[in-house]
């Protein structure tokens, strides 16, 4: 990392942003004060965590919460969070680190959030008989706790207090290892963009932008998507409206991608009500507004399905709409679920998703039932957080 830092201006963050984290620590956090400490991995995960935050904050307020991080596009975001007493990135999984971390911090309750598990920090809190759970966690059979060399963490993980998982797959294969103080409560993320939709900005521009047109989102677009994208648009034209929301903004991949779309194009940071109803594709060149845009979306492409996995897909899902994703989904339960219920259509190519989307346009009502079904999904799916706070707070 290191290394890398000298080129990479990611890895610099990951590398700087954990050099003072220990002097923030001592210099903030007092004795008497009861920590509840929320690990998560990345921005996605602490979208998970934000539901249980929010819930501490609202119901248990004698409590100060410490968010940590592992990756700078989580800490970068979301280091001024407000519900968060403190935030920085959690310090590298050495025995001496996790020993002054957990020693400083002394935690009332920690929660790591769906996968993010360090051995020593885990060590450290079982040591001291610190109550620590997991929340939103899967778990696959191919998952290295389950082989021969895994083994050793397996031992830590069945330490939990409890475990919160997302689906009966997961409950079943801790059950078979002996690890029973689990329970599948669902995801938190369904809580999170539930209150999204009822929190939705309302965004005056999109308004005057979208008009009476349908809308098409790409949110959290990568280069294979946006590709993709350029070929609908190409073949879609004036038919529909375009919003692209790129992963990360970068000045030269946005020029790149204007410089191949015959349409009026417009950045939102250049756009006021008046402009934007002559743009045709308005290019989200800013953080934050995704998950408010796609309360005027008919349409949506969610990016990343060509490489690790995909980005996601409930913020769209919650608002109710059809949704193309890339084929790399399956370690993602709601991406399986939307799959089955229709509402996510797996495209390996731009010719699959214009094909799909003809069919969608020549079939209203199916359109119209695939909406519904994906309001209500997200609907029946939200509680998790609720039931998490049962039973770690009230103890039933």
């Amino acid at each position: 990392m290191q290394i890398a830092a000298l080129k990479n201006s990611k890895a610099k963050l990951w590398i700087d942003g954990r050099k003072n984290t220990f002097e923030y620590l001592e210099q903030n956090i007092s004795e008497s004060e009861e920590i509840i400490w929320i690990h998560a991995p990345s921005l996605g995960e602490f979208e998970q965590a934000r539901p249980l935050i929010e819930t501490i904050k609202n119901e248990y307020s004698k409590y100060k919460v410490l968010v940590t991080f592992y990756s700078p596009s989580g800490y970068e975001v979301r280091k001024d969070f407000p519900l968060a007493d403190y935030v920085c990135y959690l310090p590298l999984d050495t025995q001496k680190n996790a020993h002054r971390f957990v020693e400083l911090v002394n935690p009332a309750f920690t929660f790591f959030v769906k996968y993010d598990f360090w051995a020593n920090y885990l060590n450290e809190l079982q040591k001291r008989d610190h109550k620590h759970y997991v929340i939103s966690a899967i778990f696959r059979s191919n998952h290295y706790f389950f082989k021969k060399k895994g083994r050793w963490m397996l031992k830590i993980l069945s330490k939990f207090d409890h475990l919160f998982v997302q689906n009966e797959d997961s409950k079943y294969m801790l059950l078979t290892q002996n690890i029973t103080q689990v329970s599948n409560v669902g995801d938190t993320r369904f809580d999170r963009v539930l209150d999204i939709t009822k929190n939705a900005k309302e965004l005056p521009i999109l308004e005057n932008f979208k008009g009476e047109m349908p809308l098409f989102i790409g949110g959290s677009t990568w280069t294979q998507g946006e590709e993709m994208i350029i070929e609908f648009i190409k073949h879609y034209g004036n038919r529909f409206k375009y919003v692209i929301a790129p992963h990360e903004i970068h000045q030269s991949a946005i020029d790149k991608f204007e410089s191949q779309i015959d349409l009026e194009v417009l950045r939102y940071s250049n756009a006021n009500a008046q402009n934007a109803k002559n743009a045709q594709l308005l290019i989200i060149d800013n953080i934050g507004l995704l998950s408010s845009l796609y309360a005027y979306a008919d349409v949506a492409y969610i990016g990343g399905g060509f490489g690790k996995g995909i980005h996601n897909t409930l913020e769209a899902a919650t608002f109710g709409m059809p949704i193309f994703i890339g084929p790399n989904n399956e370690k993602f339960q709601e991406a399986t679920d939307l799959k089955e219920l229709g509402v996510a259509i797996e495209i390996k190519s731009a010719q699959e998703m214009i094909a799909q989307c003809d069919l969608l346009l020549t079939r209203q009502n199916k359109w119209n039932e695939l909406k519904e079904k994906s309001a209500k999904y997200v609907q029946n799916k939200a509680g998790a957080t609720e039931k998490i706070v049962q039973l770690v707070f009230k103890g039933y």
